[in-house]
């Protein structure tokens, strides 16, 4: 592993490789379930037992920052000059929930919008994804790198579902049937995360969805922009992580990936 990080992202790997370390013993056993808003949408006592030991050790380097997390929401005002951190303790809860493991620890660090750093940990696979910015990115001290794929049609995507899909927002039924109906397999893996970093290590090509929350992508991001990815919004203007569209690709695939999501987007626009 790298050993020049700053601060900030010294303290975000010890508190995910942690967090990671409680999920991975709560994984498989018997806990609580509780659902939020939307279906599907769960919640578990590790959720929170993650958060709250993130939350704990960050506050105990860095008492006068702020936070957004999943669970517990947003901190107070952010003030111009401090650092605000970004937290999903349980990425991809329902995988999680229902012993499949493929989930991750997502921590990212902000400053007058900006991401300072990002780190993703996969417990069970022992994997841990960091990005500082300008530095690069790596895996376990690897370097990364998106993949060279240029053709759409032998390329590897991964996605996800909104827990409202139901009503089909932004027509996402019909956008993912018009790009599996070309042949190009898709996966959806359940962690927005770990969509992200695979994209940056080349084990995908490129990641599209709709509506996921900042702490859903705010570390993801980072790390598939410095291995070199590209990552924009469907009609590929400038992405935040407040945004309700992101397609985040190896940059090669980017603007055929777009065309074909960019169709039934604009029939949700036009319909507003």
């Amino acid at each position: 592993m790298k050993t020049d990080f700053s601060e900030l992202t010294a303290c975000a790997i010890e508190a995910a490789t942690k967090a990671g370390e409680i999920l991975r013993a709560g994984f498989g056993t018997h806990f609580r379930i509780s659902s939020k808003e939307g279906r599907n949408n769960l919640v578990t006592e590790y959720d929170t037992k993650s958060e709250n030991f993130i939350l704990d050790f960050i506050k105990s380097k860095f008492p006068h920052h702020f936070f957004l997390a999943e669970e517990s929401g947003e901190s107070g005002t952010v003030a111009s000059d401090e650092v605000q951190w970004v937290i999903d303790p349980l990425d991809g809860t329902v995988n999680f929930a229902h012993g499949i493991p493929i989930f991750s620890v997502s921590i990212a660090a902000t400053l007058h919008g900006e991401t300072l750093c990002g780190v993703v940990y996969q417990p069970i696979l022992d994997e841990l994804f960091v990005a500082e910015k300008g530095k690069g990115s790596f895996m376990n001290g690897k370097p990364l790198h998106v993949s060279s794929s240029h053709d759409i049609t032998s390329s590897f995507l991964v996605t996800g579902f909104p827990y409202n899909i139901d009503s089909n927002p932004h027509y996402c039924l019909e956008t993912f049937v018009d790009i599996v109906k070309q042949g190009i397999p898709v996966r959806r893996l359940g962690s927005a995360a770990m969509d992200l970093c695979y994209v940056a290590c080349g084990r995908f090509d490129g990641f599209f969805e709709i509506n996921l929350h900042p702490w859903d992508v705010a570390a993801g991001v980072l790390i598939l922009s410095e291995a070199g990815g590209k990552i924009t919004q469907y009609d590929q203007s400038d992405y935040s992580i407040f945004d309700h569209t992101i397609l985040a690709t190896n940059g090669l695939l980017h603007s055929p990936i777009a065309e074909i999501l960019l169709a039934n987007y604009r029939k949700f626009q036009s319909k507003k």
